[in-house]
């Protein structure tokens, strides 16, 4: 049997970055004589070729291939390829990790759907999530399945089809570059498969250079001239140049980056400017949201000074996404959702009316008389205005879009202007949600993103003002399991499946403790999502101290009838409070964090309390870590007075190093 799947990893100077990547590739179910592992070393210097040496010398499925440094990934995989023997090809980088059964998943599927360019399902572990994995595709369409957003090298390639074409990646080559790789391959391949119900590879974080737009532009127009051999005129090509508008020619204009780089802007201007004028013309703005119709007016009219205007007035654009309502329908967690686009100045966007048109409102350091009706006119993208809601675990990056159900409304705003919001309402079936599978079990994020009108933007849900509904419910498939709406200290919703323990399930819910202080006692009342029959073990709710001196105060914690419909119990604690000599047992002045103690082992809470003056304040126990600067200690009359006289907080500085210094023995 020969080889089926070549991996091919490019590694510089990983570190300790590379252990994932190594351990996955070499661990894979698929038997080892049936895969090879190639590591393209470019000129590293911190002991990695030395290390992938010695693997390659007890393992006879790798090899190890050793070039002088180059700066750039793009030889290091045009050498991997011509030295692999597999019958296809998989391009990885160092931080990028395999799933256990990614090659053989990958390969057999290649093989059913004779495919000569399969892509895997990705995941990122920072930043935005990875699109295009709705559902497995025998033959994908390039632009309705999305796969101009699946533009990394991350890839199973038939090598046959590799060689009879060339493909190949330029030396040293940029972003651009890379990209025109992946293009290529999808207009010269016969068949593009899509396998989305698996998790295949994790994408890494990626050490970005910033590039020469000179570079950028041209190797966005050896993209554009690739196109153009393998597509005719007509509407497909027309979305493919929108794509490369919208994100490697327009967005760069609107970053805070272009905006303060005055030295090297003229520059980057002019080169964008004369490629729109060769390679864009004006019918193309149609696939742009209405922002970056306004940046392509402005470029074409070589308005520099308006792009910096409006790049500075946009910095607070964005989304907000409100959650009016959480309850269950059955096993189905209904979530009701108002969805709004931001305007630069951080408030909700405003269109103006005009008749039945709606004009999208210029901020107002921007000269609106530069712009027609024809470029801020936002009609039609707000009747086909849409939101999408999807869960991401925390922890795999994994990402499952939820079914809702929405409708766009105006809302009056004035005279003459409106607000554009979508109210709808996503339901999360733990049993099926994944591509009709249940949620595997940890904590899952839950985000909206928002198509049309002045732009398209993504956010977390935010919880409402009030009492959190903290009630959970116990899901039947694919066996009893606890799910539990929850949210983080920043306040955005999340979703938590099958926590370890009664505490741990307590903790997810505690940002919604109340207090209530009565008769020199404290009574802390913490949501409880679920009450097991038994009751639950016996708890004791510990506070401790962040000063130097700690001291610990504990208080028995019992369950009592909670809300019905919005938790399933409250746990109530009385803690004796002293403003004056407090007592070993008592609280005091101070910050004290918070945690749930059991007789087998203790959980911390995400609250802390503030006692001082006489007052009791909850905060996010994030915020009262003793390892940072504590905002509850030590703002004391001297410091404040310290902090405004000249020179004092430099003494102080010096006071502390002296002190770390000079140690006594």
């Amino acid at each position: 049997m020969g080889v089926k799947v070549s991996v091919i990893v490019s590694v510089h100077n990983p570190g300790s970055r590379a252990d994932a990547c190594i351990r996955s590739v070499l661990e894979q179910s698929m038997p080892s004589d049936h895969y090879e592992v190639i590591f393209v070393d470019d000129g590293s210097m911190d002991g990695i070729a030395e290390r992938l040496d010695t693997v390659a010398a007890v393992r006879r499925n790798v090899r190890v291939l050793h070039l002088p440094h180059t700066g750039s990934s793009m030889r290091g995989r045009n050498v991997g390829m011509a030295a692999a023997k597999g019958d296809y090809v998989y391009l990885m980088e160092q931080g990028d990790r395999l799933e256990r059964d990614a090659l053989l998943s990958m390969y057999e599927r290649a093989v059913e759907t004779d495919a000569d360019v399969l892509v895997g399902r990705l995941v990122r572990d920072t930043g935005p999530p990875v699109t295009g994995f709705v559902r497995n595709r025998g033959r994908a369409d390039l632009l309705r399945d999305r796969l101009l957003s699946l533009l990394t090298p991350h890839k199973l390639y038939r090598r046959a089809f590799l060689e009879e074409h060339e493909l190949g990646f330029p030396v040293p080559g940029g972003q651009v570059a890379e990209q025109a790789f992946s293009v290529r391959a999808y207009l010269q391949a016969k068949v593009v498969a899509v396998l989305a119900d698996q998790v295949c590879c994790h994408i890494g974080e990626r050490d970005e250079a910033e590039e020469d737009p000179r570079t950028t532009v041209a190797e966005l127009r050896t993209l554009l001239a690739a196109i153009d051999a393998y597509v005719g005129d007509g509407r497909q090509r027309d979305r493919m140049y929108g794509h490369w508008f919208r994100s490697t020619v327009l967005k760069p204009l609107l970053t805070s980056r272009f905006a303060a780089s005055s030295v090297d802007r003229g520059m980057h201007f002019r080169l964008i400017r004369q490629l729109v004028l060769d390679s864009f013309p004006e019918r193309l703005d149609q696939y742009l949201p209405v922002q970056l119709r306004v940046v392509a007016a402005f470029v074409r009219a070589g308005r520099l000074d308006q792009l910096v205007v409006l790049a500075n007035s946009s910095k607070r654009a964005g989304l907000r996404a409100d959650l009016s309502e959480v309850r269950w329908d059955a096993q189905v967690l209904v979530l009701g959702l108002s969805v709004e686009v931001l305007g630069g100045d951080g408030g909700p966007a405003r269109f103006r009316t005009s008749g039945e048109r709606l004009l999208w409102q210029a901020p107002r350091s921007v000269d609106a008389k530069l712009l027609p009706d024809s470029v801020t006119d936002v009609t039609g993208a707000v009747e086909r205005a849409r939101m999408e809601v999807y869960v991401r675990h925390s922890e795999t990056g994994v990402i499952h879009y939820l079914p809702v159900a929405y409708r766009v409304e105006r809302v009056p705003d004035g005279r003459r202007h409106v607000r554009i919001q979508i109210v709808g309402e996503a339901r999360v079936d733990v049993t099926a949600a994944a591509l009709g599978e249940p949620l595997e079990a940890g904590q899952w994020e839950v985000h909206v993103r928002m198509f049309g009108g002045a732009h398209q933007a993504r956010s977390r849900v935010r919880r409402p003002d009030g009492p959190l509904n903290c009630l959970g419910v116990l899901a039947q498939q694919p066996r009893m399991r606890l799910v539990l709406p929850c949210w983080s200290d920043a306040g955005e919703l999340g979703l938590a499946i099958e926590p370890r323990s009664f505490s741990e399930s307590i903790a997810l819910v505690s940002p919604g403790v109340t207090i209530r202080r009565q008769e020199g006692h404290l009574y802390v009342v913490l949501p409880v999502p679920y009450v097991p029959p038994s009751g639950g073990p016996a708890l004791e709710l510990v506070l401790r101290n962040t000063s130097r001196r700690p001291r610990e105060v504990s208080a028995p914690a019992l369950v009592e009838p909670g809300v019905p419909g919005k938790i399933a119990g409250q746990l109530v604690a009385k803690v004796p409070v002293k403003r004056m000599l407090p007592g070993r047992d008592s609280l005091g002045p101070g910050a004290w964090l918070s945690s749930l103690r059991t007789a087998d082992d203790e959980t911390g809470l995400r609250f802390g309390l503030e006692v001082r003056r006489g007052r009791i304040e909850i905060r996010p126990s994030a915020a009262m870590d003793p390892e940072r600067r504590s905002p509850m200690g030590g703002d004391t009359l001297l410091h404040r007075l310290g902090r405004r006289l000249p020179g004092a907080r430099h003494m102080v500085r010096l006071a502390r190093a002296g002190k770390h210094r000079y140690l006594r023995d």
